[in-house]
């Protein structure tokens, strides 16, 4: 058994290049350099069939280690979910701590954190990875195992740790249990006001930030580097069609963890909600329609399914060819191109959002008797009228443009229901 360095930002990063699957070396080099980590060195591996044992294969897996003793690494990251038995093995083979991709984004993202409700979940996806791979730790301890009498320390340490993270993740939930309690009264506020939600999503370091700070005049923290915002902020969008509210939310990623998703849920739930989703789009990413279709299968997964507007940030950024093909490729009203950067496109998409959150009207004739004086005069109150007749009998026959929300509380109030052509103008 070697003894573990728990410090130390020296890293040999394993790239893993496996047929069929999303594969982004640039991407996890950058994921690296996020958490503030020093490659020395860096090795390719191309697999068919993943090794059970240590996911490389094993002639690959001891070239890694001499990689790691030449360089006096302290730590191997792999571009890869790992098994803990895996990450475990390797551990034993490198001599070194081994890092996968969930766990060094886990990283990223207790570094970013910064609200109270941030460290919280992130604390709790973490809590979540690790319970898995406690063994791991306590390997030099596990001399006996077996029935009555025969338990060695090892076991029980083990067991008293998780114990301890069940505790831990238990009174975790409890907190942010409290602070979705407060945000879903917040959120009922703005419904019982009719103030419609617009959410930011896209993949990471799209200019989400950027963007929300040029809509709203807000300094919300923002930074070319990955996972720059993590806590959720909410601020008033004025538009020509009335109030709203904007909310920034935290990046995707490809193959991002399940413990995120499931511990930012509560977070996201603003984007679940939300009357419209503005998808930023890095336009000047070469993977740009991956990266959309990874963000896709994101708001898919937690049940998102507004309108979405297309918003192909960073237009300042492109050639005058590349330029030309956006503003072509950007037809109807579901996509266009901004740069939040210079406020390119900004008043294009304030009218485009305005538009989307236009509520849905009836338009249509309705017929009341001459009893039902009390219900016209409610509608001439919610200015519904357009034009009025009268019938035969003295019957009321009303033209009326009417809010779909307002038309519903008229039903709900009088009983009296009409064919009116439901819309949006």
């Amino acid at each position: 058994m070697f003894d573990r360095p728990d410090f130390g930002n020296d890293c040999v990063v394993v790239n893993i290049d496996i047929p069929g699957e999303d594969n982004h070396p640039g991407e996890f080099a950058e994921l690296v350099n996020s958490t503030g980590a020093n490659t020395v060195a860096s090795v390719d591996v191309k697999l068919n069939n993943p090794h059970p044992r240590y996911l490389l294969g094993t002639g690959k897996a001891e070239e890694v280690a001499e990689l790691v003793a030449a360089s006096h690494a302290d730590l191997a990251i792999v571009d890869h979910s790992l098994s803990p038995s895996q990450e475990r093995n390797l551990e034993s083979l490198l001599k070194c701590r081994v890092l996968d991709r969930a766990g060094l984004i886990l990283d990223i993202f207790a570094q970013r954190a910064r609200s109270f409700e941030g460290k919280l979940q992130v604390e709790l996806a973490q809590l979540a990875h690790l319970s898995t791979r406690l063994v791991r730790g306590w390997t030099h301890l596990e001399r006996q195992k077996g029935g009555i009498g025969l338990r060695g320390p090892g076991e029980t340490q083990l067991e008293t740790d998780r114990r301890l993270i069940a505790v831990r993740i238990k009174q975790i939930r409890k907190r942010l249990d409290r602070v979705d309690a407060r945000r879903e009264q917040g959120r009922r506020n703005r419904k019982k006001n009719e103030l419609p939600t617009v959410s930011l999503v896209g993949y990471t370091n799209a200019g989400k930030s950027t963007l929300f700070n040029r809509l709203t005049d807000a300094e919300v923290y923002s930074a070319d580097q990955l996972f720059a915002t993590l806590d959720p902020t909410i601020r008033k969008l004025e538009l020509d069609s009335g109030e709203a509210v904007i909310a920034d939310t935290v990046g995707f990623i490809n193959k991002l963890p399940h413990e995120l998703v499931d511990s930012f849920r509560s977070t996201l739930q603003e984007t679940r909600e939300a009357s419209v989703l503005l998808h930023v789009i890095d336009a000047n990413d070469p993977a740009l329609e991956d990266r959309r279709q990874q963000v896709q299968t994101v708001l898919d997964e937690i049940g998102a399914k507004a309108p979405q507007i297309l918003v192909y940030n960073k237009a300042d950024e492109l050639n005058p060819v590349q330029r030309e093909r956006l503003y072509e490729s950007c037809t109807g009203e579901d996509a266009l191109a901004v740069s939040a950067l210079t406020g390119e496109g900004m008043d294009a998409l304030r009218e485009r959002i305005s538009h989307r959150l236009r509520p849905e009207r009836r338009v249509g004739w309705l017929t009341l008797s001459a009893k039902q004086g009390k219900e016209r005069a409610m509608l001439y109150e919610r200015d519904a009228v357009r034009q009025e007749e009268i019938g035969d009998t003295g019957e009321f026959i009303l033209k009326l443009e009417i809010a779909e929300r307002d038309w519903q509380r008229f039903v709900k109030q009088t009983g009296v229901e009409g064919e009116l052509v439901k819309h949006t103008l």
